[in-house]
C-alpha cells in the first residue's frame, strides 16, 4: 500500500512540473500580461453580470461561480509568487471557462454584459475565439 501512494505522489509530483515546464515556456510577453492585466475589472463585470442575468443557463452560471471561487482559492497549481507564470493557471482557466460560456450564449449575450471598452471586447473576442454573430 505504501509503495502505491508513493507512487501516485511521484506521478503527480512529475505532472505538475510538466504542466510547469509547459507554461513556462509559452507564457506571454510582459507587455501582453499588462493588456490582459487591464481587463480583469471588465472580465469580473462580465462574470458578475452573467451569473445574475436570469437568461443564463443554469450550467453556465455553475461553470462561472466554480471559477470565480477557483480564482478566490489561495491555492494554485502554480504560485502566484512565480513571476509571469504565477498568474497563468488562473488565465488558462478563465479562458477555458469563458470561452465554453461564450460559445453557450453566444457572443450577442456577452456583448450586451460588457461594460468595458471595444478594444477590451475585440481582445476578448480574439481570445475567446468567438466572432460577431
Amino acid at each position: 500500500m505504501p509503495e502505491t501512494l508513493l507512487a501516485a505522489l511521484v506521478v503527480l509530483v512529475f505532472g505538475w512540473l510538466v504542466l510547469v515546464g509547459i507554461v513556462w515556456l509559452n507564457r506571454p510577453t510582459r507587455d501582453q500580461a499588462a493588456v490582459y492585466l487591464r481587463l480583469l475589472p471588465d472580465l469580473t463585470r462580465l462574470v458578475f453580470r452573467l451569473v445574475r442575468d436570469p437568461g443564463t443557463p443554469t450550467r453556465y452560471r455553475v461553470a462561472l461561480i466554480a471559477l470565480g471561487a477557483w480564482l478566490a482559492f489561495p491555492i494554485d497549481l502554480i504560485p502566484d509568487f512565480l513571476p509571469v507564470v504565477g498568474a497563468l493557471d488562473d488565465i488558462v482557466l478563465a479562458a477555458l471557462v469563458l470561452r465554453w460560456v461564450g460559445r453557450g450564449i453566444g457572443i450577442d449575450r456577452l456583448e450586451e454584459a460588457w461594460s468595458g471598452s471595444p478594444e477590451g471586447l475585440a481582445i476578448l473576442r480574439r481570445a475567446l475565439g468567438l466572432r460577431s454573430g
